[in-house]
């Protein structure tokens, strides 16, 4: 190996090692814990996503294709959920309510779906409505191409920003020197949509050639979290990166976040991705994470039911195995504490109209955390 590979290769495991040393990027874990955490539903697989219907019952995807409506302590099974294709990181995945749900009924899902011309999959948007045990009128808003049998970087998290545009995410399905940093490819970006699939008008890349027009920012890697900011309205996402430098970003009209152009991380098997880890006219994340938690789940603190805790962030890890709750000033993160250590791989989070956050745990089910009184 040449002297320069060399040096570049020392320099980047210094670059981490210091990173991880910043006090931003030290994980503490609290003298004392504000909650009890309740297996409230059990025996699931792998919550991918869940959501709370007006009634109080549960909606769950299983990464396995199974959607499980919760209540009253039990499960009923879904009938007529999409059909996916389930590998890898590939099946059932996120699942939102439109915002107007008690008046037109829409519920929203991603997926990695077969459909195609092709072998393998890509993630798609459906969305259906329910009707006893089953969903109806099920409509496919957007279908990612091509298909490929690559089993990883599927996204996909939903949400509804407070002027009723769809955004989700897809990864960049493994094909990082060709889907992320490309517009008119799928893969590596963060979509907006009109709530019945059509275009917003004022999307970035309308009108651009041979762009991919659903588009919102770019030059993203594996988003497995999206979150809406309750005080600025901001989407703010968490994404897998490789070895090292898993990000926090605020997602912008337009942008390029970079990947793997510039990346605080490393391949796997030690060596360089770039040397870069800046670059004009694309984005920094205002948090990245050395050595990488694998985040999934997010979700803001709107309740006063945890002391302390409101205005924070939550996400899960599913290396490390925890929650963990990211203390905020402004866009800063100034704080990281270490919940729920060792409970298993935490997937899914939200905070429930009762106030109390839900945690989904691989293997286990959804936790509900009760405040200590």
């Amino acid at each position: 190996m040449k002297k320069s590979v060399l040096f570049f290769c020392f320099f980047v495991v210094l670059l981490n090692f210091s990173c991880a040393q910043n006090p931003e990027n030290k994980v503490s874990t609290p003298e004392t814990v504000p909650f009890d955490a309740e297996l409230f539903v059990d025996d699931l697989q792998v919550p991918w996503g869940f959501t709370f219907l007006p009634d109080g019952s549960l909606l769950i995807t299983e990464k396995n294709g199974d959607l499980i409506r919760f209540l009253n302590g039990k499960k009923t099974k879904i009938d007529n959920a999409p059909k996916i294709y389930q590998r890898g990181q590939g099946g059932l995945l996120d699942i939102e309510l439109h915002p107007d749900y008690e008046k037109n009924g829409w519920i929203y899902m991603s997926y990695a779906s077969p459909e195609g011309d092709s072998k393998g999959g890509n993630t798609a948007i459906i969305r259906a409505k329910l009707e006893g045990d089953k969903l109806v009128q099920n409509q496919v808003l957007y279908k990612a191409v091509p298909n490929t049998t690559k089993g990883q970087h599927f996204g996909s998290r939903i949400v509804f920003d407070d002027k009723g545009f769809l955004y989700f995410s897809i990864g960049e399905r493994g094909e990082r020197d060709v889907n992320p940093q490309d517009i008119t490819r799928d893969g590596g970006k963060i979509y907006r949509l009109n709530d019945d699939g059509s275009i917003p008008k004022d999307n970035p890349f309308v009108g651009k050639n041979g762009a991919k027009t659903a588009i919102y920012s770019y030059g993203h890697r594996n988003p497995q979290g999206l979150a809406v900011h309750p005080i600025t309205g901001e989407i703010w996402d968490n994404e897998h990166g490789p070895r090292g430098g898993d990000e926090i970003n605020i997602v912008k009209k337009g942008a390029n976040f970079g990947w793997p152009v510039i990346t605080y991380g490393i391949n796997y098997s030690g060596t360089p991705i770039t040397d870069k880890t800046k670059m004009e006219g694309m984005e920094q994340p205002i948090h990245y994470w050395v050595p990488s938690i694998a985040p999934s789940g997010m979700v803001f603190i709107t309740t006063d039911k945890y002391n302390g805790w409101k205005g924070s962030v939550l996400v899960g890890s599913l290396a490390f195995q925890y929650l963990e709750r990211l203390e905020l000033n402004g866009t800063k993160v100034t704080r990281r504490e270490k919940l729920m250590d060792g409970i298993g791989r935490v997937r899914s989070i939200e905070e429930g109209p009762d106030g109390l956050i839900y945690v989904g745990v691989e293997g286990k089910g959804i936790y509900r955390l009760n405040p200590k009184k």
